[in-house]
């Protein structure tokens, strides 16, 4: 079972190297820096390179986890460059029988939907680069469902330990642990699914594991969590009330005000996927000192 994940130095390729390895997976990775015997230095916008190492290492499974992934970065060309060019890259660089390839994609795509839960059979309306670049991604991959086994996912927002705190949950856990009296935060009524990394890392699993293939599918549990009640559940686990104050920069023209996903598809191919309550993940960020 030999696993390759692209990104591998990222938050989510952390977390899934450390949870495929528990269950005996022989886990590799592609990354811009390092450079050892199970991480291969590889930059996925070349595409020789990306060949080169895909074809010596010959990997069973692959999970293209590589993208540029803040969806206010300024260099909007960065987006197109690596999370679509990319994608085409890495998919043209697998000349063999793999056993399976799963393209993350992202629930951004869907854009803004006149309804409160969001579902694949919805037509996209991605309203930014980042979307747009993850959309384009995703079509390239469906061009290659005739030719090996693709699973697109659409992940919902998730977090954990470890995460970059430009991210807005480890930004808010992060000035709690500094003891900071203000924050300052877009609009607090906003309800996103803020999911547990390690509910990602299963659902992934079973989506290798199982017969699912040429498919596209939400990676969501259907929790919605308003942002303000994230901050009054650090109020309790710091065991102060931080200050809000509401900055307008902060509140993008086009935000999606509601975006939570739809579960079905994805618990009838994979089976249903529990996981912890926010609060202790919220906790276990706060209190991890590494």
């Amino acid at each position: 079972m030999k696993l390759f994940i692209t990104g591998i130095e990222g938050f989510s390729g952390i977390h899934f190297s450390n949870y495929f390895k528990k269950f005996g997976y022989d886990v590799y990775g592609s990354s811009l820096t390092f450079n050892n015997k199970k991480i291969f230095k590889c930059d996925v916008t070349k595409k020789d390179e990306l060949f080169n190492v895909i074809n010596t290492l010959k990997p069973d499974y692959i999970i293209h986890l590589a993208a540029v992934s803040f969806a206010n970065e300024d260099d909007f060309l960065n987006y197109y460059k690596v999370n679509t060019i990319g994608t085409q890259n890495l998919l043209n660089s697998i000349n063999y029988n793999i056993k399976k390839v799963i393209i993350a994609s992202s629930a951004t795509v869907y854009g803004n939907q006149n309804s409160e839960v969001l579902d694949e059979s919805m037509s996209v309306n991605p309203n930014n680069h980042y979307g747009l670049s993850k959309f384009a991604a995703e079509q390239i991959a469906k061009n290659f469902f005739d030719k090996m086994p693709v699973v697109i996912t659409r992940a919902f927002n998730y977090t954990g330990i470890g995460q970059n705190e430009k991210f807005l949950i480890p930004k808010i856990v992060a000035h709690y642990k500094n003891k900071a009296k203000t924050i300052k935060l877009g609009n607090l009524d906003v309800i996103r699914e803020f999911n547990d990394v390690s509910f990602v890392c299963e659902c992934y699993k079973r989506l290798l594991e199982k017969n699912v293939k040429n498919e596209i599918v939400n990676i969501a549990s259907g929790r919605g969590i308003r942002l303000l009640d994230v901050v009054q559940y650090m109020n309790e686990i710091a065991g102060y009330e931080i200050e809000v104050q509401v900055d307008k920069r902060f509140i993008r023209k086009n935000d999606i005000k509601k975006l939570i996903g739809s579960n079905k598809k994805l618990f009838s191919l994979i089976g249903e996927v529990k996981q912890k309550d926010f609060k202790q993940t919220l906790k276990e960020m706060y209190e991890y000192s590494g």
